[in-house]
């Protein structure tokens, strides 16, 4: 037994010393280096308890630092160069985050990431009244657990029962195996009170509904939430107003109202304002809206996409003519070749990125409710169509904490994970406050909730299979079908416990199933802050790549710099790591002719821009099947990608069942979110090589 009680901590307290600590660091700094084996960790610890007892004097109390200093020279003084490597790695990393963390007046008991706290101090962390931070990481989560727990007594569950809920919430996210959508963290147990991120808002044909709508819409981003609005029912441009006597001004002059609207209230400053503006394809404005944003700037807090229907795409087949009709009296007003539209729709977004397209005949299909309405918009990232009024509220596991050491997905593990996370995202519903009765009734009619997915090229990563793949495809199938099923079963469950949704007669589900919670249970959001906190990849996206900026300075007052860490662990691992390779791999958006890597990693360590875009069109369609709302994917392209290539994407992705689809075509902006780390003087490379023509 050791003689040493007691070790002084950083910040000057005294804690019992605990030489399992010495060991669990030793033995992730062997991992690192490829070690297997924790008995060496264990004979390395003894050497270090039995150094520092030799140095002390009689009742001295060591500090932290004067036992990683002998933890070094330990590691070095046995030959373990590797593992020496990887610790003096980590602790140098660890005092980077501290300093940090003391600048921004964070205190974290969960030694999360420097770019998780940047974020958390920004958006997410409660301030009083002079903006300094009020909490730390660990209340945050304990906060956010509390709130959701609490729910369970409206429904009989005992404070015994209640309690442990609440400890099993806090046990996942403190463990960042489940993170719930922004305005859940942000606003649980606060007197904001408004849980969800994703709205659809109806936008009706005259001044006062429409002015009505848009000051909903500025309550919504004041607390974090994002809105989509169907413009379609807007009479179009130059159409007569009864009531006036004047000319109507169009969708796109109010969407343009609605951007600048967006633009002051800036979602409480705390991030920017999200919309998503869709236009039906046999609008008479159609064609201006495709080019709305063809200058760069304009509608800059919206994406739009063009709503497509079956009858269009029939007619773009056929290339035939198609009607534009006016929503104001259904008549139609022109003829057009539908080819003329697509052709428009595919220049655009090959041009930079808008319109998306999303498919409200599909969308419509898979409508769990369809008795009492239609669907025409999404929220801002196209993952979740709602009906007007409605509001959903998302969550994400992350995938990648349930891949065991030897490669293997631990299935019993994530399923308590999903029913877990079922339960919490059900009682958002509840606690949740709502910013007009018809929000409530309509969101708590359906009780639509959305749990999905990141971290899912990390997860393909540990187990050895590349994205880009039939194995690749068939893990992201089997996960899906697996977390959709089981989604589907505890909301069942739910329903028996607690009642199932009122909207629950007349819906899709009522054929088959005896109970249902939830009118919805799976969407695959884009998880873009979320997945900074969990530090993982994002959603089911492809790393973009090893290392690379990303640009959110106008929110977190920052750019971000990011480095995949399983790559940093491989590399030291396997011996090929060095502060020079980091810096070439932060050049490029992908490393596959970066020789000092081995093939092999090469081969798993795919970037988006690697994968063609077929392969990126089939990984979201193999989502999509088993996602009860849609799946967020970009279909990313080199810079010298043609036009054609995105029309086959488009027609690809409509042919799969895919119920949206958004590319992007590297570099096609000058503002870009992700992007490589510059090289001094020089731009980073966009464009790749073109395999044509070299």
């Amino acid at each position: 037994m050791s003689v040493i009680k007691k070790i002084k901590k950083r910040d000057g307290r005294i804690v019992d010393f605990d030489s399992d600590k010495i060991t669990e660091a030793i033995w992730k700094a062997s991992k690192a280096a490829g070690g297997k084996d924790k008995t060496l960790a264990l004979k390395l610890t003894e050497q270090v308890v039995e150094k520092l007892e030799k140095q002390l004097k009689p009742d001295e109390v060591p500090n932290v630092e004067q036992v990683q200093d002998f933890v070094e020279k330990t590691l070095i003084d046995n030959g373990q160069a590797s593992m020496a490597k990887a610790y003096i790695l980590y602790r140098q990393k660890r005092a980077e985050i501290r300093r940090m963390k003391l600048l921004l007046g964070v205190a974290d008991e969960l030694k999360l990431s420097l770019n998780a706290i940047l974020v958390l101090e920004r958006r997410y962390l409660r301030k009083d009244e002079n903006g300094r931070v009020v909490e730390t990481t660990a209340q945050m989560f304990k906060r956010i657990a509390n709130g959701i727990a609490v729910i369970e007594k409206q429904y009989g569950t005992s404070s015994t029962e209640t309690a442990k809920l609440e400890d099993n919430f806090y046990r996942d996210m403190t463990n960042l195996k489940f993170i719930p959508n922004s305005p859940t963290l942000m606003n649980t147990g606060t007197e904001l009170g408004q849980l969800s991120a994703c709205f659809v808002l109806p936008v009706e044909d005259s001044i006062e509904r429409i002015f009505d709508t848009l000051k909903v819409a500025a309550l919504i981003h004041k607390t974090g939430g994002g809105t989509g609005f169907a413009f379609s029912r807007l009479r179009p441009k130059g159409d007569i107003v009864k009531t006036t006597g004047g000319i109507a001004s169009g969708p796109i002059s109010f969407a343009t109202i609605y951007d600048t609207a967006t633009e002051v209230v800036k979602q409480g400053g705390r991030r920017r304002g999200a919309n998503m503006g869709i236009l039906r394809v046999d609008h008479p404005d159609i064609m201006d809206f495709i080019v709305a944003k063809e200058k760069e700037g304009i509608l800059r807090n919206f994406n739009i996409s063009v709503g497509v229907t079956d009858k269009f795409m029939e007619a773009v087949e056929k290339d035939a003519d198609f009607d534009l009709i006016n929503p104001r009296n259904g008549q139609v007003t022109k003829k057009l070749k539908a080819r003329a539209i697509w052709n428009l729709i595919i220049i655009m977004a090959w041009k930079n990125g808008e319109p998306g397209v999303v498919f409200l005949d599909t969308i419509n299909r898979h409508n769990p409710t369809p008795q009492i309405g239609e669907m025409e918009a999404t929220n801002p990232c196209g993952e979740q169509p709602l009906l007007p009024y409605e509001s959903c509220n998302l969550g994400s596991l992350d995938i990648s904490k349930f891949v065991s050491e030897d490669g293997k997905m631990d299935w019993n593990r994530l399923r308590e994970t999903v029913r877990l996370a079922v339960r919490f995202l059900d009682n958002v519903v509840d606690a949740n406050v709502y910013e007009l009765p018809e929000i409530e009734k309509i969101t708590k009619g359906n009780r639509k909730i959305g749990l999905g997915v990141m971290g899912f090229a990390d997860m393909l990563i540990k187990r050895g299979i590349r994205y880009d793949t039939e194995e690749g495809l068939k893990a992201g199938e089997e996960l899906m079908k697996f977390i959709n099923d089981e989604g589907h079963k505890i909301s069942a469950e739910l329903g028996e416990e607690k009642g199932d949704f009122p909207n629950f007669q007349g819906s899709i589900w009522e054929k088959n199933w005896k109970n249902m919670r939830n009118a919805t249970v799976t969407t695959v959001a884009p998880t873009g802050t979320i997945s900074i906190i969990a530090g993982c990849s994002q959603g089911v996206e492809p790393l973009f790549a090893i290392a690379y900026v990303r640009e959110v300075a106008e929110t977190l007052g920052r750019s971000l710099v990011e480095v995949n860490s399983l790559f940093e662990k491989i590399a030291l691992r396997e011996g090929f790591y060095s502060d020079e390779l980091i810096r070439e791999v932060s050049k490029r958006t992908s490393i596959q002719d970066v020789k000092e890597i081995p093939e092999q990693w090469r081969r798993l360590f795919v970037t988006a821009h690697d994968i063609s875009a077929e392969w990126h069109v089939r990984m979201q369609a193999a989502f999509q099947k088993y996602t009860d709302n849609a799946v967020s994917k970009t279909i990313n392209f080199p810079n010298w990608a043609t036009p054609n290539d995105v029309e086959k994407a488009y027609i690809l992705a409509y042919k799969l069942g895919c119920k949206g689809t958004t590319v992007y075509r590297h570099g096609s902006r000058e503002v870009q979110v992700l992007r490589p780390i510059e090289s001094e003087g020089a731009v980073a490379d966009y464009s790749l090589v073109c395999p044509t023509c070299a």
